[in-house]
């Protein structure tokens, strides 16, 4: 990632306590982690870092807007970003081998000797995870779909000539069914 150093939390240097750091991320961000499921990310991400003694209490607010595609018609949507997610960082001795055997996703391994945290990849993964996983378009006041009526049109269209056409494949099969029961009715 060209900029990770922005993203980078010196906490050797950091008193005891709580510490607040704000990020902007934008498309920007994304482009280093490939092709993303959504466009024009304008995502504000507010991390509370409580230092205590042997281990870090990371706290993550992200809230912004992204544009993503309705999985039904294909317009672009605008979302909002919300979500909450919490991070424990414990230092340890061996913390590849601790981060290997711990269950829980919420809790990360770092060694004792590390002076920085890199935090570009949670705040990557936050942010994918505040999308919605179905992504439709609503309906207006009387109930009806917003959803582009042309292509919904083309998809029922679609829909009822996959139910009129008969595989072929069904067809020979539906012969051989026929075949068993004449063989059966000569023994």
């Amino acid at each position: 990632m060209g900029n990770r150093r922005a993203f980078e939390i010196a906490f050797v240097g950091l008193k005891p306590g709580l510490h607040v750091f704000e990020y902007r991320v934008d498309d920007k961000f994304f482009a280093d982690y490939g092709e993303q499921d959504f466009t024009n990310c304008i995502a504000n991400i507010k991390l509370s870092l409580d230092k205590k003694n042997g281990f870090m209490q990371l706290h993550f607010d992200v809230d912004g807007n992204v544009e993503v595609t309705c999985d039904r018609c294909g317009n672009t949507l605008q979302k909002q970003l919300w979500d909450e997610f919490n991070i424990i960082v414990k230092m340890v001795d061996d913390p590849e081998l601790m981060n290997e055997q711990e269950a829980d996703p919420d809790v990360y391994y770092i060694g004792r000797n590390e002076s920085h945290l890199q935090v570009a990849d949670w705040m990557y993964e936050f942010v994918n995870l505040s999308i919605p996983m179905q992504n439709v378009c609503g309906e207006d006041a009387e109930g009806k779909s917003l959803c582009n009526e042309e292509v919904i049109k083309k998809l029922e269209q679609m829909e009822s000539n996959v139910n009129k056409e008969v595989n072929p494949l069904w067809k020979e099969l539906e012969k051989l069914k026929g075949f068993d029961k004449s063989e059966e009715k000569e023994n």
